[in-house]
Protein backbone atom coordinates (compact mmCIF):
# COMPACT_ATOMS: atom_id res chain seq x y z
CA UNK A 1 0.00 0.00 0.00
CA UNK A 2 1.62 3.30 -1.10
CA UNK A 3 1.54 6.32 1.08
CA UNK A 4 2.58 9.52 -0.64
CA UNK A 5 3.66 12.48 1.11
CA UNK A 6 3.76 14.62 -2.13
CA UNK A 7 2.08 14.37 -5.46
CA UNK A 8 -0.11 11.12 -5.47
CA UNK A 9 -2.62 11.75 -8.91
CA UNK A 10 -2.09 11.80 -12.46
CA UNK A 11 -4.15 14.70 -13.65
CA UNK A 12 -5.49 13.24 -17.16
CA UNK A 13 -3.98 11.40 -19.72
CA UNK A 14 -0.74 13.94 -20.09
CA UNK A 15 1.70 11.70 -22.70
CA UNK A 16 4.81 12.72 -20.68
CA UNK A 17 3.68 10.08 -17.89
CA UNK A 18 0.57 8.51 -20.00
CA UNK A 19 3.92 7.37 -22.60
CA UNK A 20 6.26 6.12 -19.97
CA UNK A 21 3.76 3.64 -18.17
CA UNK A 22 3.28 1.69 -21.55
CA UNK A 23 6.77 1.68 -22.31
CA UNK A 24 6.67 -0.46 -18.92
CA UNK A 25 3.66 -1.93 -19.57
CA UNK A 26 1.75 -0.49 -16.28
CA UNK A 27 -1.75 0.35 -16.45
CA UNK A 28 -2.63 3.67 -14.31
CA UNK A 29 -6.12 3.12 -11.91
CA UNK A 30 -8.59 5.49 -12.38
CA UNK A 31 -10.02 7.11 -9.75
CA UNK A 32 -13.79 5.96 -8.53
CA UNK A 33 -16.46 6.34 -6.44
CA UNK A 34 -18.70 8.81 -4.68
CA UNK A 35 -18.05 12.57 -3.60
CA UNK A 36 -19.66 13.70 -0.43
CA UNK A 37 -20.19 16.90 1.44
CA UNK A 38 -20.76 18.22 4.61
CA UNK A 39 -22.86 20.97 4.55
CA UNK A 40 -25.22 23.00 7.08
CA UNK A 41 -24.92 20.25 9.46
CA UNK A 42 -25.93 17.04 6.55
CA UNK A 43 -23.71 14.68 4.79
CA UNK A 44 -24.80 13.96 1.18
CA UNK A 45 -23.40 13.32 -2.10
CA UNK A 46 -22.01 16.45 -3.67
CA UNK A 47 -24.50 18.50 -5.91
CA UNK A 48 -22.46 21.46 -6.58
CA UNK A 49 -20.42 20.67 -9.15
CA UNK A 50 -22.42 21.86 -11.84
CA UNK A 51 -22.82 25.21 -10.37
CA UNK A 52 -19.04 26.25 -10.30
CA UNK A 53 -18.42 24.39 -13.62
CA UNK A 54 -20.75 27.42 -14.72
CA UNK A 55 -19.52 29.77 -12.79
CA UNK A 56 -15.51 29.21 -14.17
CA UNK A 57 -17.10 28.97 -17.65
CA UNK A 58 -17.44 32.66 -17.36
CA UNK A 59 -13.64 32.97 -16.69
CA UNK A 60 -12.45 34.89 -19.57
CA UNK A 61 -8.44 35.96 -20.62
CA UNK A 62 -9.72 38.81 -23.50
CA UNK A 63 -9.90 41.70 -21.26
CA UNK A 64 -6.94 42.73 -18.54
CA UNK A 65 -6.02 40.41 -15.52
CA UNK A 66 -7.69 40.35 -12.80
CA UNK A 67 -7.55 38.13 -9.50
CA UNK A 68 -9.97 35.39 -8.72
CA UNK A 69 -11.47 36.96 -6.00
CA UNK A 70 -12.16 40.05 -8.18
CA UNK A 71 -14.04 38.30 -11.15
CA UNK A 72 -15.88 36.50 -8.44
CA UNK A 73 -17.13 39.93 -6.71
CA UNK A 74 -17.69 41.28 -10.60
CA UNK A 75 -19.61 38.23 -11.97
CA UNK A 76 -21.31 36.82 -9.47
CA UNK A 77 -22.98 39.11 -7.35
CA UNK A 78 -26.26 37.43 -6.31
CA UNK A 79 -26.88 36.20 -3.32
CA UNK A 80 -28.37 33.35 -4.24
CA UNK A 81 -24.69 32.28 -5.50
CA UNK A 82 -23.26 32.44 -2.41
CA UNK A 83 -22.98 29.05 -1.87
CA UNK A 84 -21.00 28.46 -5.58
CA UNK A 85 -18.85 31.08 -4.79
CA UNK A 86 -18.14 29.85 -1.21
CA UNK A 87 -17.94 26.12 -3.41
CA UNK A 88 -15.45 28.39 -6.01
CA UNK A 89 -13.10 29.80 -3.87
CA UNK A 90 -12.68 26.19 -2.23
CA UNK A 91 -11.50 25.06 -5.40
CA UNK A 92 -8.67 27.99 -6.20
CA UNK A 93 -7.85 27.46 -2.80
CA UNK A 94 -7.73 23.67 -2.38
CA UNK A 95 -6.90 22.58 -6.36
CA UNK A 96 -4.62 25.44 -7.11
CA UNK A 97 -3.07 26.12 -3.26
CA UNK A 98 -3.65 29.44 -4.28
CA UNK A 99 -4.64 32.98 -2.70
CA UNK A 100 -8.21 33.44 -4.38
CA UNK A 101 -7.21 37.44 -4.11
CA UNK A 102 -3.81 36.99 -5.34
CA UNK A 103 -4.04 34.17 -8.45
CA UNK A 104 -4.34 35.00 -12.30
CA UNK A 105 -7.58 34.94 -13.94
CA UNK A 106 -5.64 34.64 -17.30
CA UNK A 107 -3.65 31.59 -15.99
CA UNK A 108 -6.60 29.96 -14.51
CA UNK A 109 -8.05 30.46 -18.29
CA UNK A 110 -4.64 28.47 -19.57
CA UNK A 111 -4.86 26.40 -17.34
CA UNK A 112 -8.42 24.97 -18.43
CA UNK A 113 -7.38 25.05 -21.67
CA UNK A 114 -4.86 22.71 -20.83
CA UNK A 115 -6.64 20.28 -19.00
CA UNK A 116 -9.13 19.95 -21.80
CA UNK A 117 -6.86 18.40 -24.39
CA UNK A 118 -5.96 15.55 -21.79
CA UNK A 119 -9.00 15.12 -20.32
CA UNK A 120 -8.13 16.80 -16.95
CA UNK A 121 -11.49 15.89 -15.31
CA UNK A 122 -9.97 11.90 -15.28
CA UNK A 123 -7.68 11.42 -11.94
CA UNK A 124 -5.72 8.36 -11.84
CA UNK A 125 -3.10 6.77 -9.82
CA UNK A 126 0.19 4.91 -10.84
CA UNK A 127 0.11 1.67 -9.30
CA UNK A 128 3.52 1.51 -6.24
CA UNK A 129 2.84 5.09 -6.61
CA UNK A 130 5.32 8.43 -7.95
CA UNK A 131 8.13 6.29 -6.49
CA UNK A 132 7.95 4.36 -9.92
CA UNK A 133 8.56 7.05 -12.22
CA UNK A 134 11.52 8.32 -9.60
CA UNK A 135 13.46 4.54 -10.45
CA UNK A 136 12.35 4.93 -13.60
CA UNK A 137 14.54 8.32 -14.76
CA UNK A 138 17.16 7.16 -11.48
CA UNK A 139 17.23 4.19 -14.13
CA UNK A 140 18.35 5.86 -17.17
CA UNK A 141 20.98 8.29 -15.50
CA UNK A 142 22.22 5.04 -14.43
CA UNK A 143 22.50 3.16 -17.94
CA UNK A 144 23.68 6.49 -19.28
CA UNK A 145 26.57 6.84 -16.34
CA UNK A 146 25.36 9.87 -14.96
CA UNK A 147 26.43 10.43 -11.31
CA UNK A 148 23.18 11.13 -8.57
CA UNK A 149 25.03 13.20 -5.54
CA UNK A 150 22.57 12.96 -2.72
CA UNK A 151 22.08 14.64 0.03
CA UNK A 152 24.28 17.32 -1.20
CA UNK A 153 23.07 21.18 -0.60
CA UNK A 154 24.12 23.69 -3.39
CA UNK A 155 24.86 26.73 -1.78
CA UNK A 156 25.97 28.71 -4.94
CA UNK A 157 26.33 29.36 -8.59
CA UNK A 158 28.76 31.09 -10.09
CA UNK A 159 28.76 31.67 -13.76
CA UNK A 160 29.82 33.49 -16.68
CA UNK A 161 28.77 33.12 -20.54
CA UNK A 162 30.13 29.46 -21.37
CA UNK A 163 31.34 28.45 -17.54
CA UNK A 164 29.73 27.83 -14.16
CA UNK A 165 30.85 26.47 -11.06
CA UNK A 166 28.51 24.85 -8.28
CA UNK A 167 29.49 25.18 -4.70
CA UNK A 168 27.98 22.47 -2.71
CA UNK A 169 28.49 20.71 0.31
CA UNK A 170 27.56 17.43 2.05
CA UNK A 171 27.74 15.10 5.45
CA UNK A 172 31.64 14.70 4.34
CA UNK A 173 32.49 18.73 3.25
CA UNK A 174 32.33 21.02 0.26
CA UNK A 175 32.69 19.83 -3.15
CA UNK A 176 32.38 21.55 -6.52
CA UNK A 177 31.15 21.13 -10.07
CA UNK A 178 32.20 22.78 -13.27
CA UNK A 179 30.91 22.43 -16.68
CA UNK A 180 29.90 24.88 -19.51
CA UNK A 181 26.12 24.41 -19.14
CA UNK A 182 24.08 24.43 -15.56
CA UNK A 183 20.41 22.99 -15.29
CA UNK A 184 18.41 24.75 -12.61
CA UNK A 185 15.84 23.18 -11.61
CA UNK A 186 15.06 24.75 -8.12
CA UNK A 187 11.69 25.14 -6.88
CA UNK A 188 9.94 28.29 -7.49
CA UNK A 189 9.69 28.80 -3.29
CA UNK A 190 13.97 28.34 -3.24
CA UNK A 191 14.63 30.47 -6.15
CA UNK A 192 12.75 33.05 -4.39
CA UNK A 193 14.65 32.54 -0.80
CA UNK A 194 17.10 35.43 0.45
CA UNK A 195 20.47 34.40 -0.25
CA UNK A 196 21.03 34.57 3.62
CA UNK A 197 17.97 31.82 4.36
CA UNK A 198 18.52 28.44 4.70
CA UNK A 199 18.65 26.17 1.45
CA UNK A 200 18.76 29.17 -0.57
CA UNK A 201 21.41 29.32 -3.66
CA UNK A 202 23.20 32.39 -4.48
CA UNK A 203 24.14 33.29 -7.78
CA UNK A 204 26.87 35.36 -9.12
CA UNK A 205 26.63 37.65 -10.69
CA UNK A 206 23.11 38.16 -9.48
CA UNK A 207 19.86 36.52 -11.90
CA UNK A 208 19.29 39.12 -14.17
CA UNK A 209 16.07 41.76 -14.05
CA UNK A 210 13.55 39.66 -15.91
CA UNK A 211 14.04 36.71 -14.12
CA UNK A 212 13.68 38.80 -10.81
CA UNK A 213 10.79 40.38 -12.30
CA UNK A 214 9.21 36.88 -12.86
CA UNK A 215 9.80 35.62 -9.51
CA UNK A 216 7.79 38.32 -8.56
CA UNK A 217 5.18 37.77 -10.18
CA UNK A 218 4.64 33.84 -9.72
CA UNK A 219 3.65 32.41 -6.26
CA UNK A 220 4.58 29.32 -4.09
CA UNK A 221 0.79 27.44 -3.15
CA UNK A 222 0.50 26.56 0.28
CA UNK A 223 -0.32 23.01 1.95
CA UNK A 224 -0.36 20.35 4.81
CA UNK A 225 -1.12 17.34 3.68
CA UNK A 226 -1.64 14.18 6.60
CA UNK A 227 -2.30 10.49 5.64
CA UNK A 228 -4.03 8.48 8.43
CA UNK A 229 -3.74 4.85 8.70
CA UNK A 230 -6.79 3.24 10.20
CA UNK A 231 -7.55 -0.34 11.73
CA UNK A 232 -9.95 -0.48 9.66
CA UNK A 233 -12.56 1.14 6.83
CA UNK A 234 -14.61 2.48 9.43
CA UNK A 235 -16.87 4.75 6.95
CA UNK A 236 -17.97 1.69 4.81
CA UNK A 237 -20.69 1.11 7.31
CA UNK A 238 -21.66 4.72 7.79
CA UNK A 239 -24.57 5.45 6.50
CA UNK A 240 -25.73 9.36 6.82
CA UNK A 241 -29.67 10.70 7.98
CA UNK A 242 -31.81 10.49 5.44
CA UNK A 243 -29.36 8.12 2.98
CA UNK A 244 -29.73 5.17 1.50
CA UNK A 245 -26.23 4.84 0.63
CA UNK A 246 -23.26 4.21 2.94
CA UNK A 247 -20.13 5.53 2.65
CA UNK A 248 -18.28 2.65 1.42
CA UNK A 249 -17.44 4.45 -2.29
CA UNK A 250 -16.72 6.88 -1.12
CA UNK A 251 -13.74 8.94 -3.16
CA UNK A 252 -13.64 12.48 -1.76
CA UNK A 253 -14.97 14.05 1.16
CA UNK A 254 -15.77 18.13 1.17
CA UNK A 255 -16.57 20.09 3.80
CA UNK A 256 -16.28 24.06 5.15
CA UNK A 257 -14.66 22.79 8.31
CA UNK A 258 -10.94 24.01 8.90
CA UNK A 259 -7.91 23.31 8.88
CA UNK A 260 -8.65 20.08 6.72
CA UNK A 261 -11.85 21.06 4.03
CA UNK A 262 -11.15 18.18 1.97
CA UNK A 263 -10.37 14.65 2.10
CA UNK A 264 -9.76 11.70 -0.28
CA UNK A 265 -9.59 7.67 0.57
CA UNK A 266 -7.86 5.15 -1.83
CA UNK A 267 -10.88 4.28 -4.08
CA UNK A 268 -11.31 2.21 -5.83
CA UNK A 269 -8.35 0.30 -3.94
CA UNK A 270 -9.96 -0.52 -0.64
CA UNK A 271 -7.39 0.54 2.05
CA UNK A 272 -7.88 1.93 5.62
CA UNK A 273 -6.43 4.95 4.79
CA UNK A 274 -7.64 8.64 4.35
CA UNK A 275 -5.92 11.63 3.20
CA UNK A 276 -6.41 15.15 4.38
CA UNK A 277 -5.72 18.59 2.54
CA UNK A 278 -5.19 21.66 4.34
CA UNK A 279 -4.77 24.40 1.73
CA UNK A 280 -3.69 28.19 1.93
CA UNK A 281 -4.59 29.77 4.75
CA UNK A 282 -4.92 26.76 6.97
CA UNK A 283 -1.52 25.52 5.65
CA UNK A 284 -0.29 28.61 7.29
CA UNK A 285 -1.26 27.97 10.69
CA UNK A 286 -0.20 24.15 10.56
CA UNK A 287 3.02 25.05 8.92
CA UNK A 288 6.00 24.62 11.83
CA UNK A 289 3.53 22.98 14.24
CA UNK A 290 4.78 20.09 15.55
CA UNK A 291 3.27 16.98 13.97
CA UNK A 292 1.57 15.40 16.59
CA UNK A 293 -0.74 18.62 16.41
CA UNK A 294 -1.45 19.25 13.01
CA UNK A 295 -2.34 15.03 12.39
CA UNK A 296 -4.70 16.25 15.93
CA UNK A 297 -6.22 18.66 13.89
CA UNK A 298 -7.04 16.65 10.94
CA UNK A 299 -8.44 13.83 13.25
CA UNK A 300 -10.64 16.23 14.55
CA UNK A 301 -11.86 18.24 11.31
CA UNK A 302 -11.97 14.63 9.84
CA UNK A 303 -14.48 13.48 12.96
CA UNK A 304 -16.53 16.47 12.42
CA UNK A 305 -16.74 15.91 8.71
CA UNK A 306 -18.12 13.00 9.39
CA UNK A 307 -19.95 13.76 12.36
CA UNK A 308 -18.00 11.66 14.56
CA UNK A 309 -16.46 11.36 18.04
CA UNK A 310 -13.10 12.62 17.52
CA UNK A 311 -12.26 9.76 20.37
CA UNK A 312 -13.16 6.97 18.51
CA UNK A 313 -11.39 7.82 15.26
CA UNK A 314 -8.58 8.68 18.15
CA UNK A 315 -8.92 4.99 19.11
CA UNK A 316 -9.13 3.66 15.18
CA UNK A 317 -5.82 5.52 13.92
CA UNK A 318 -2.97 3.01 14.07
CA UNK A 319 -0.31 5.46 11.99
CA UNK A 320 0.14 9.41 10.52
CA UNK A 321 2.14 10.20 7.69
CA UNK A 322 2.82 13.75 7.36
CA UNK A 323 5.72 15.92 5.69
CA UNK A 324 6.00 20.28 6.49
CA UNK A 325 6.78 20.69 2.61
CA UNK A 326 5.97 24.77 3.83
CA UNK A 327 8.36 24.37 6.30
CA UNK A 328 11.11 22.82 4.51
CA UNK A 329 13.94 25.02 3.11
CA UNK A 330 14.11 22.81 0.25
CA UNK A 331 10.54 22.95 -0.98
CA UNK A 332 9.50 26.25 0.91
CA UNK A 333 5.71 25.47 -0.57
CA UNK A 334 3.62 23.07 -2.63
CA UNK A 335 3.49 23.90 -6.12
CA UNK A 336 3.41 27.37 -7.91
CA UNK A 337 0.62 29.30 -9.43
CA UNK A 338 1.05 32.82 -11.33
CA UNK A 339 -0.05 36.02 -9.88
CA UNK A 340 -1.97 38.90 -11.42
CA UNK A 341 -0.18 40.36 -13.89
CA UNK A 342 2.38 37.61 -14.28
CA UNK A 343 1.26 36.58 -17.89
CA UNK A 344 5.04 36.22 -19.15
CA UNK A 345 6.51 35.56 -15.96
CA UNK A 346 7.04 31.44 -16.48
CA UNK A 347 8.26 32.37 -19.79
CA UNK A 348 10.56 34.87 -18.45
CA UNK A 349 11.72 32.55 -15.67
CA UNK A 350 12.21 29.86 -18.22
CA UNK A 351 14.49 31.50 -20.86
CA UNK A 352 17.99 30.36 -20.69
CA UNK A 353 20.60 32.82 -20.03
CA UNK A 354 23.29 33.45 -22.13
CA UNK A 355 23.42 30.00 -22.64
CA UNK A 356 25.00 28.95 -19.24
CA UNK A 357 22.02 29.19 -17.12
CA UNK A 358 18.76 26.99 -18.23
CA UNK A 359 15.78 26.40 -15.97
CA UNK A 360 13.13 23.79 -15.38
CA UNK A 361 10.41 22.60 -12.99
CA UNK A 362 6.90 22.93 -13.15
CA UNK A 363 6.80 27.00 -12.49
CA UNK A 364 8.56 27.29 -15.33
CA UNK A 365 6.10 25.32 -17.50
CA UNK A 366 4.32 27.89 -20.09
CA UNK A 367 1.57 25.78 -21.37
CA UNK A 368 -0.81 25.55 -18.15
CA UNK A 369 0.22 22.91 -16.91
CA UNK A 370 2.50 24.00 -13.76
CA UNK A 371 1.84 22.58 -10.44
CA UNK A 372 1.81 19.01 -12.02
CA UNK A 373 4.17 16.31 -12.40
CA UNK A 374 3.62 16.53 -16.35
CA UNK A 375 4.11 20.19 -16.57
CA UNK A 376 7.54 19.41 -14.51
CA UNK A 377 8.52 16.56 -17.08
CA UNK A 378 7.61 18.78 -19.60
CA UNK A 379 9.67 21.15 -18.80
CA UNK A 380 12.94 19.01 -18.44
CA UNK A 381 12.06 17.95 -21.71
CA UNK A 382 12.39 21.70 -23.14
CA UNK A 383 15.59 22.21 -21.26
CA UNK A 384 17.12 19.96 -22.20
CA UNK A 385 16.40 20.21 -26.26
CA UNK A 386 17.77 24.17 -25.25
CA UNK A 387 20.86 22.80 -23.72
CA UNK A 388 21.83 20.64 -26.81
CA UNK A 389 20.89 23.59 -28.98
CA UNK A 390 24.62 23.72 -30.83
Amino acid sequence: MPIELGAEFVHGRPPEIWDLLRQAKIGPTEVTGTDWCWLKGNLSPCDFFSEVDELLKKLDDRGPDESFLNFLQRCCPDPEQEDARNWARRYITGFHAADPAAISVHSLVRGMRAEEKIDGDRTFRIPGGYHWVVEYFGQQLSKASVPIHFNTVVESVSWKRGSAKVQAHDGKGASSFEAPRVLITLPLGVLQAGTHETGAVKFSPELRADKQAALKTLAMGKVIRVTLSFRERFWDNLRPPHSDQALSEMRFLFSLQDPFPTWWTSMPEKWPVITGWAPFQCAERLSGKPETFVCEQALQSLAAGLNLDKQKLNNLCQATYFHDWEADPFSRGAYSYVKVGGDHAQHDLAVPVDQTLFFAGEATDITGNNGTVHGAIASGRRAAGEILQP
